[in-house]
């Protein structure tokens, strides 16, 4: 595919290790559902295998519309982001390897506060309750928009479509996708490096 470069993160177990390490870190290791995950019980979600698609600009489709209703109320839609680069991570709370990348979502979220890049998440199947509750109690200080209805996913169906959860895009300035992790974000330098490379992109 022309323009487009694919790459898959590591899986190995070593992988593991770190990520379990910087779970534990996160204070996150008494977490029953990201333990099952870690120790190789996928139970009850659909999740990618880590795979990085990339895009250069000059392959990207059109810019997204994209238009919701946060867990706290709140009415948001593509045009609060005008000019800065958007992460979508879609999730939903007894997703287990959600749970596994949360504090390195919110780590990087707070990193770019301000300096180009904002965060959003995208719940795919708990009421708002459920969302902010998993928001508060791993740090999540970015907003979620309630998608039980499947409205931003169909949005962003197409070549890079967010067809597995967890599911990370990074949406460029003009709105249009430039990248996309399927499955869980197991090396954070990967996301940041995506989210770097697209900010420094010329308008």
């Amino acid at each position: 595919m022309t323009g487009i470069r694919m790459r898959r993160a590591a899986r190995a177990g070593l992988a593991g290790l770190v990520v379990a390490g910087a779970l534990l870190l996160a204070g996150c290791s008494n977490d029953p559902l990201a333990e099952q995950y870690l120790s190789g019980d996928s139970k009850n979600y659909i999740a990618g295998d880590g795979t990085v698609t990339e895009i250069e600009p000059d392959s990207r489709q059109k810019p997204v519309d994209f238009a919701g209703t946060t867990a706290e109320g709140a009415s948001v839609s593509q045009t609060d982001y005008t000019g800065q680069v958007v992460v979508l991570n879609f999730w939903y709370a007894s997703c287990a390897p959600c749970r596994v990348e949360a504090p390195q979502l919110a780590k990087l979220s707070e990193k770019y506060d301000g300096q180009g890049a904002s965060f959003l998440g995208v719940n795919v199947r708990d009421q708002a309750p459920q969302a902010i509750s998993f928001e508060e109690n791993y740090g999540i200080k970015y907003p979620s928009v309630i998608d039980t209805d499947g409205a931003l996913q169909l949005a962003f169906s197409g070549e890079v479509s967010p067809n597995a959860v967890p599911t990370t895009l990074v949406i460029d300035k003009e709105g249009r996708v430039a990248a996309r992790i399927l499955g869980q974000v197991s090396e954070p330098s990967i996301l940041d490096t995506l989210i770097r490379d697209t900010i420094a992109e010329p308008s």
